[in-house]
């Protein structure tokens, strides 16, 4: 079998299980149970983001040769596709209900500036360490959360889609965006935490 299975993209791997749980919730989902089937996949959404958050922690203590490095790099990087572009992309079709032109366009627009953000990672992580360039797609899972809790489901659907353009822009940005460290992994942790209990009740 080609690929590396370790305990270090164990986290990756279950960030995209998580996504395609939340992509099939609104798949399946009918008017009269949606609101149900939108939580479930918010809250997926928010726990991908927390594997996103500490697969490389995890990654970093294993004992890792320069294949599996690299490996690491590239999984990562292709779950980020599903997680955070793909995953949100449907979210959007299901919270907007807009099935036209401007929809494809707003998520074209959005993938695409994904995209070149995460080629541009790849071929610049050695040469920013403390930083990271332009917005990390990762983000979306806790942009778009908090929106959902925070706002009306009126004013999401105004607001959403210009978010989303927003957030494309952000991706390829040349701005220099903090990498977490120390007392934002705990603080990420319990903002999820928060965010759950609060889509819950």
């Amino acid at each position: 079998m080609i690929g590396c299975f370790n305990r270090s993209v164990i986290l990756t791997y279950l960030g995209i299980v998580l996504s395609l749980f939340g992509m099939y919730n609104l798949l399946i989902a009918v008017d009269y149970e949606s609101v149900s089937r939108v939580d479930i996949a918010i809250i997926c959404l928010i726990l991908a983001g927390i594997c996103d958050l500490f697969d490389g922690v995890v990654a970093r203590k294993c004992k890792r040769n320069e294949i599996q490095k690299q490996f690491g790099i590239q999984i990562d990087s292709l779950a980020d596709i599903v997680s955070f572009l793909i995953f949100p992309s449907v979210l959007l079709y299901f919270i907007w209900q807009q099935r036209n032109a401007l929809y494809f366009l707003i998520i074209a627009f959005y993938i695409l500036c994904g995209v070149n953000r995460l080629a541009w990672f790849n071929i610049q992580t050695e040469k920013f360490e403390k930083v990271y360039q332009g917005l990390p797609v990762t983000y979306a899972a806790l942009i778009i959360p908090c929106l959902y809790v925070f706002l009306s489901s009126t004013l999401l659907k105004m607001l959403l889609p210009a978010v989303y353009c927003i957030l494309g822009m952000l991706f390829i940005l040349n701005i220099k965006i903090p990498k977490p460290r120390g007392i934002f992994y705990p603080f990420f942790g319990a903002l999820a935490v928060l965010l759950i209990v609060l889509i819950l009740n």
